[in-house]
């Protein structure tokens, strides 16, 4: 999803045995400087990159407790930043949801789910630019 715009640009269909850090490559696009994540991104070799040449994308994923340990304040301090960042990421899933009532999946195949799947973003993306569009119309 582009954070500027709010649209999502990019979507991939698996089985649900394959995590999405696996898939990371076919969403980005190339062009980003930044990337989220979730606390499953957290062990993607791709994440854990230190930055700085050209080209590379600065991974910012939550910051994890060790097992007996607590989060440091400043860690919390963090977290909490961005979740708000990743906030307009789920945005999108909240649409899709409560707009368009997709909550529960009937499987009929991969790829009968997969093009109803790849419809909802796009239905999003024009329910997110609706207001843009029709100023522009």
């Amino acid at each position: 999803m582009d954070s500027h715009s709010g649209l999502v640009h990019t979507a991939e269909i698996t089985t649900a045995r394959v995590h999405d850090a696996a898939v990371v490559e076919h969403l980005l696009h190339g062009e980003e400087t930044f990337a989220l994540g979730d606390r499953g991104y957290a062990g993607n070799k791709r994440a854990l990159d230190a930055p700085g040449e050209e080209g590379e994308i600065v991974w910012a994923t939550p910051f994890k407790r060790k097992k007996g340990e607590g989060l440091t304040h400043e860690q919390r301090r963090i977290n909490r930043f961005l979740a708000s960042l990743r906030a307009n990421v789920e945005h999108v899933f909240r649409i899709i949801k409560r707009q368009f009532g997709y909550v529960k999946t009937r499987y009929r195949g991969l790829y009968k789910n997969g093009q109803q799947i790849m419809t909802l973003p796009a239905l999003s993306n024009l329910f997110t630019a609706r207001r843009r569009l029709a100023m522009t119309g």
